[in-house]
């Protein structure tokens, strides 16, 4: 559990995209039941001790969650009533996956409809007809479990610094990233939009705020990166020097990058991350005129006794 796992981004994309598309199947059942927060909060998954998490869900006056268990390779719905379900984590179309979903859920009294193809990709094969991706390598979908368990770790770690407004860590299931995000507390210019398959209302909700943001995503590198971004993007941001020297800006992308292989194989990736974490923040709020005295504090002084 303590180490930083390699799990090379070629190595696995077939398992990667297959669980990408299973992710988006669970997210949406989410999305159909819970009540809207700001900048779609009420949507992500959420690293748990075997995976990844809906957390609890509200249906009427009932509640239930679904969890995907990297340790045991199983589905697990879980009603609050004490009923429970389990669908194998195995070598699965998503077509069919798709299917012992909803049919689970029926079974289970839950009653839930979604709009049955993904977003964020190209193309966007609706899940029912989806016999494309179909791959599972237990080893590797428990692997990046491992990589979001230290990478959850970490940015919860850099979280607890800010006092401002802020998410959670969670990992949103339409480009499938790990994330964080701090706001400055001002509005955003209106975001352009553009991302594949999903309407440009959702992203200009998901940035009506200036921010800074950071995750891991696992498709990036070698075998992942750590990454940071800045909306708007202030003047100067992608000349920022930040550590560590492998760190990089990219122009496509338009964020910091981090390859994970650089912080694994460092002497201290839990430092090495955090340093890139804390630089690119610092362009963030420094270019963009933050109130840092007001939005920062040191945890440790905030739990002492007074």
């Amino acid at each position: 559990m303590g180490e930083w796992p390699s799990l090379r981004v070629d190595e696995w994309a077939p398992t990667r995209e297959t669980l990408h598309m299973w992710a988006q199947i669970i997210g949406k059942v989410r999305l159909a039941q819970a009540p809207m927060v700001n900048h779609w909060w009420q949507v992500p998954l959420y690293v748990s001790a075997r995976g990844l998490t809906t957390s609890a869900i509200p249906y009427g006056d009932r509640v239930f969650d679904i969890e995907f268990d990297f340790n045991d390779h199983v589905l697990r719905i879980r009603s609050g009533d004490g009923r429970t379900g389990e669908i194998p984590l195995a070598p699965t179309p998503v077509a069919e996956f798709y299917d012992q979903v909803m049919r689970m859920l029926a079974e289970l009294g839950l009653e839930v409809h979604i709009l049955p193809r993904p977003n964020e990709v190209e193309p966007a094969i609706p899940f029912a007809e989806d016999y494309q991706h179909r791959s599972y390598v237990p080893d590797q979908a428990h692997r990046f479990w491992l990589q979001l368990v230290q990478a959850h770790r970490v940015l919860s770690r850099f979280r607890s610094y800010f006092i401002g407004k802020v998410s959670p860590v969670h990992l949103f299931w339409g480009a499938m990233d790990l994330a964080c995000t701090r706001f400055s507390g001002r509005t955003a210019p209106r975001h352009p939009g553009g991302a594949p398959n999903v309407g440009d209302w959702v992203m200009v909700e998901g940035y009506s705020h200036e921010l800074s943001s950071c995750g891991f995503f696992p498709g990036g590198g070698e075998e992942g990166a750590f990454y940071s971004y800045a909306y708007p993007e202030p003047e100067g941001y992608a000349d920022f020097r930040v550590r560590p020297k492998e760190a990089y800006y990219s122009t496509d992308l338009g964020e910091f990058l981090l390859p994970y292989e650089v912080a694994r194989a460092s002497d201290d990736p839990d430092q090495t991350v955090l340093d890139f974490l804390q630089d690119t923040y610092a362009a963030a709020a420094d270019l963009a005129d933050w109130d840092r005295a007001t939005l920062e504090d040191d945890p440790a002084r905030r739990a002492a006794p007074h």
